[in-house]
């Protein structure tokens, strides 16, 4: 037998990552995998946090890496994964996140409306599928939740997901912020099916609540930082304008063909599947340049939106815990529009309002279940003397409002 390819990749946070089968090999060395380089894993964390610029290739390859871990522990406590299953549960979770657009959350629904990157995700497997003779049909019912081993579809997709489990670690890494740090190695070690669903064993009790901790932190300490959310809805209004410029029939061209038209033409997800060679050659890059392009723009809201965000002066932030005032935020709009001679209407792209929610675990929609020794199973919020309890089961919700620095 010849012998089998493989490709071993350092990674800061695990060490040595192993590919190891043809298929994985062709994926990562697809041109739509590769787009995954050119995408920030955390958007414009960076402008806080310097350190964080890895990008969604580092996060879908430690993902892969968690996996092959789960799917060992597993197997060691007798739980059935034949190697078709291995493979396609591999292929999923290095896949889970190849449809994200460039500064992924931020701009989700924002170039393509309607469209999740899930469904990207979905639909870029099916042409891969096609690609690759149909191998990846395992990997795609695992995926949708399609496979009759339910568990398999939760270590991609669910409350104790692979996903979830390396963006923590990574993020934290990279970061330097430690709050977000998860004994990620016990909790993998802790894995077990019962009743064909995926679980922690009572020992992980304490290890499951830091990791539920450390999501929350990481949320307000990280992803929703007031200058993060600054920036990325900077982003999203300076596209918002150049959309709206471009519909009142005004000049507006990007420094990409690939963004140009989904610039000019209005593509919803109904219509995606069409264009999404297109939609696979967009990433970080052509963002950028074309905001930096912008700067220079005529027209005063672009053009002050777009420096803003390169020269990193972005609107000031206020989070509190009760709506803004109405009249406050006018008499705000009112200053800029005076302040850069532009109609109530455009100063609105300077003074905005807006909402940033984060549950740490809500039993209603989420279920970590723990597995105890005599066979029984309770959902993590029901244990006795555990730390999720209904205070971290609440929802948190804090009202912001952006707005261009008045000189007050």
């Amino acid at each position: 037998m010849a012998h089998l390819s493989r490709k071993i990749i350092n990674d800061p946070v695990y060490g040595f990552i192993t590919l190891d089968h043809p298929l994985l090999l062709n994926i990562v060395a697809h041109p739509y995998y590769q787009r995954l380089r050119r995408i920030h894993q955390m958007a414009f964390a960076h402008l806080v946090y310097p350190g964080a610029v890895h990008t969604r290739l580092h996060h879908s390859l430690g993902a892969y890496h968690l996996m092959g871990d789960a799917v060992t522990e597993l197997r060691r406590k007798g739980v059935s994964i034949n190697e078709e299953e291995e493979l396609g549960v591999k292929v999923a979770i290095l896949l889970h996140d190849v449809g994200h657009g460039p500064f992924s959350h931020a701009l989700e629904n924002v170039v393509i409306k309607g469209a999740h990157h899930e469904a990207l995700s979905l639909l870029i497997m099916q042409v891969l599928n096609k690609e690759f003779g149909g191998q990846l049909d395992t990997g795609i019912r695992i995926f949708t939740n399609d496979h009759p081993k339910h568990f398999l579809h939760q270590l991609v997709s669910g409350q104790l997901d692979m996903d979830r489990m390396d963006y923590l670690s990574r993020d934290s890494f990279f970061t330097g912020v430690s709050e977000g740090v998860i004994g990620y190695d016990r909790i993998l070690k802790m894995l077990a099916v019962s009743g064909g669903d995926l679980m922690v064993e009572e020992k992980a009790i304490y290890s499951i609540e830091k990791f539920l901790l450390a999501r929350r932190l990481m949320y307000w300490q990280v992803y929703l930082h007031k200058t993060v959310v600054s920036a990325e809805k900077m982003l999203v209004r300076i596209l918002e304008r150049a959309r709206e410029l471009v519909v009142r029939g005004e000049e507006v061209r990007c420094c990409s063909p690939a963004l140009d038209f989904f610039l000019q033409h209005a593509t919803t997800a109904a219509s995606i599947a069409s264009n999404l060679d297109k939609f696979c050659l967009l990433d970080d890059y052509d963002v950028m340049g074309t905001i930096k392009n912008w700067m220079f723009h005529p027209d005063k809201v672009l053009s002050g939106l777009s420096r803003g965000l390169i020269d990193r002066k972005l609107l000031k932030v206020r989070l509190q815990a009760t709506p803004f005032d109405p009249s406050y935020v006018v008499g705000l709009k009112e200053k800029v529009s005076r302040m850069l001679g532009i109609s109530m209407e455009e100063a609105g792209y300077f003074v905005f309002t807006g909402e940033a929610v984060n549950t740490t675990y809500n039993p209603a929609d989420e279920k970590i279940c723990i597995l105890f020794r005599d066979g029984s199973v309770k959902d993590i919020s029901q244990v006795d003397n555990a730390l999720i309890q209904q205070t971290l089961a609440s929802t948190v919700k804090k009202f912001y409002i952006c707005h261009l620095s008045t000189g007050l």
